[in-house]
């Protein structure tokens, strides 16, 4: 908390609070929340679950080259990751999950970190076809809600930037001696000398993470299960909607889930405040849903993806007998 990284994204989640909530009617927000059907929540977290260990299948497909881990071993510790990043800034849960596999498996955190980039990498390539997809429907709303009108700009910026980075890390992986070399040059000339031995290390370390993409069959894998990963988490989207007195397409749902999950990579406090919530709402809006019942439903669908995968990560992370003391800290901060 003492860091100006944190009170940064403290005051961008402020901004889009306030976004979210600028005209809204409270009492109309309340009533909405009050006369949702709360059963939907539940096949809704279970499909969202299943998304998760699908999650798990990914990663461990990623780590294959390095080493064999049944899904059931990388289950829990990816709940543990999405309860770092639910609570900790700055996506700390992605280097917390790393730092437990290494404890647990013996895998180096670079390899690991690797595997983790490229998912992240996988998932916005598919958060962008899902906007994508939608961008003929895209073109017929209302830009009055103020996020939706350039969105097919940020879209186009945006598929610019995953894609450059997905071929980076696809050549990377197929040409490890010359990316190697050319990382070698780029140590000697832009690092100290006695740093040079421990980074070389860890750049061996991370490229023998993106083994698994050498394959082009194995790079269709991670990007099929990428697309089954959200289309299960839209699926969430699908039966909370049920819970509330509205009605748009699922395909209007892939939209919402790619926006508010590309907005998420803006800093913002711990748990996405706001950033989840401002973009979730205008979407709807957008589609007609009126602003009160968007609010509602947005809030309970945030709180029904954050709450049930931290507290199940937060009980696997008590079952590894470890605290977030000053010895992981300095783990994860030398990861």
């Amino acid at each position: 908390m003492k860091k100006w990284q944190f009170w940064l994204g403290v005051l961008i989640s402020i901004v889009f609070i306030w976004l979210a909530l600028r005209g809204l009617r409270l009492e109309d927000f309340w009533e909405a929340v009050k006369r949702a059907n709360y059963i939907w929540l539940l096949p809704g977290i279970a499909v969202y679950f299943v998304g998760v260990w699908v999650r798990a299948w990914r990663w461990h497909y990623l780590l294959g080259p390095i080493k064999k881990i049944p899904t059931k071993t990388m289950f829990p510790i990816t709940t543990i990751g999405y309860m770092g990043n639910n609570i900790y800034p700055a996506r700390a849960g992605e280097v917390l999950r790393a730092v437990i596999l290494k404890r647990r498996e013996g895998v180096s955190v670079s390899a690991s970190l690797a595997t983790i980039i490229v998912e992240r990498i996988f998932d916005g390539v598919v958060m962008l076809a899902f906007v994508f997809v939608n961008l003929p429907e895209l073109a017929k709303l209302t830009g009055a809600s103020g996020f939706v009108g350039n969105i097919q700009q940020v879209a186009v910026i945006g598929t610019g930037v995953f894609l450059g980075a997905l071929m980076i890390f696809l050549l990377a992986a197929m040409f490890p001696q010359v990316t190697a070399k050319f990382g070698l040059g780029l140590i000697e000339r832009l690092t100290p000398k006695r740093l040079h031995a421990k980074i070389i290390g860890i750049m061996h370390k991370f490229l023998d993470g993106l083994a698994s993409l050498r394959s082009p069959f194995n790079v269709l894998m991670v990007f099929f299960t990428s697309v089954i990963i959200w289309l299960l988490e839209t699926g969430k989207y699908w039966f909370v909607m049920h819970a509330f007195d509205f009605s748009v397409s699922f395909f209007a749902l892939m939209l919402m889930n790619g926006i508010v999950n590309l907005a998420t990579t803006i800093p913002s406090a711990p748990g996405y405040i706001g950033t989840f919530d401002a973009p979730g709402i205008a979407v709807l809006t957008a589609y007609g849903v009126e602003h009160s019942m968007a609010a509602g439903y947005t809030l309970v669908l945030h709180v029904a993806l954050w709450l049930p995968i931290t507290l199940l990560g937060a009980y696997y992370f008590a079952q590894e007998g470890i605290r977030w003391s000053d010895s992981l800290r300095a783990e994860a901060a030398d990861a």
